[in-house]
C-alpha cells in the first residue's frame, strides 16, 4: 500500500480503533457499522468514516466494516505485525511504573532496555528489562537497532540525553519531561506532560459540561 499522509489527530485514533477491534474480534463479532464504533470509543461516527476514507473503500455502505479484515489492515499500518523494541531513559518512580507495565499484552512494543545514572539500577535487571549506565547508551541503542526511546529522565538533563540518543540515530522519543527537546530534522517527539494533561482537565471540568473531548 502506498503511503498515506493523515492528520495527526486521526493518528492518535488509529491505535484505539485497533484495540477495539481486537475486542470485537475477540468476542466473535464479524461486523460492526461506524455507529457501533462510535458509541463504544466516543468517537462521533462522522470522524470515523472520515478516518477510515483516508485509507481508501474499507467497508461497503448497508453492510458495515469486515472485522477481521478491519483489523488485519491496522494491524498493518500500525506495524503490529512485528516486535518493535524501544529503550527506555531515566529509571526513576514513573521510569519504573513503565518498566513494569506490560505493553506486550495489548500490543507488539516492548522495553527491551533501560538506561539509569543509579549505581543501585545499573547492571539489574527489572520487569525483565536489562538496565545499562548511561555511558553505554549510544552503543546499546546503536546495536540493539532501537529507534523509539521513551525519555523519564529530570528536565535539567532532558535536552543533553536527547542530544545523545539523536546521536544514536533514533527516530522518535516519547518524552514524558516537561521540557521542549530541540532534536534534528527527521527526529519525531512526542511530549506527555502530566502536569499539563492534569491542569487541562481541571479546567474543562470548571468551563465545559461533562463529556469526552477525543
Amino acid at each position: 500500500m502506498a503511503e498515506v499522509k493523515i492528520p495527526r489527530a486521526t493518528a492518535k485514533r488509529l491505535p484505539l480503533y485497533y484495540r477495539y477491534l481486537n475486542i470485537l474480534h475477540d468476542g466473535g463479532k464479524t461486523r460492526v457499522s461506524s455507529t457501533e464504533l462510535a458509541d463504544a470509543i466516543h468517537v462521533d461516527s462522522a470522524t470515523i468514516r472520515r478516518d477510515f476514507s483516508y485509507f481508501g473503500a474499507l467497508g461497503k455502505r448497508g453492510y458495515g466494516y469486515d472485522v477481521t479484515n478491519l483489523l488485519e489492515f491496522f494491524k498493518n499500518i500500525l506495524h503490529q505485525d512485528r516486535l518493535t523494541n524501544v529503550a527506555l531513559v531515566g529509571v526513576g518512580n514513573l521510569g519504573h511504573a513503565l518498566l513494569n507495565f506490560n505493553f506486550h499484552q495489548d500490543s507488539n512494543i516492548r522495553i527491551s532496555a533501560a538506561f539509569d545514572v543509579n549505581p543501585k539500577n545499573v547492571n539489574t535487571i527489572q520487569g525483565g528489562v536489562p538496565i545499562y549506565p548511561m555511558d553505554q547508551m549510544i552503543k546499546q541503542l546503536r546495536d540493539q537497532q532501537i529507534s523509539v526511546v521513551i525519555l523519564t529522565v529530570p528536565t535539567n538533563v532532558a535536552q543533553d540525553v536527547a542530544d545523545q540518543v539523536s546521536e544514536a540515530g533514533v527516530k522518535g522519543i516519547l518524552n514524558f519531561t516537561s521540557r521542549r527537546l530541540n532534536v534534528p530534522d527527521g527526529i519525531r517527539v512526542h511530549n506527555v506532560d502530566l502536569t499539563n494533561e492534569l491542569q487541562t482537565l481541571i479546567y474543562f471540568i470548571d468551563h465545559y459540561d461533562h463529556g469526552n473531548d477525543d
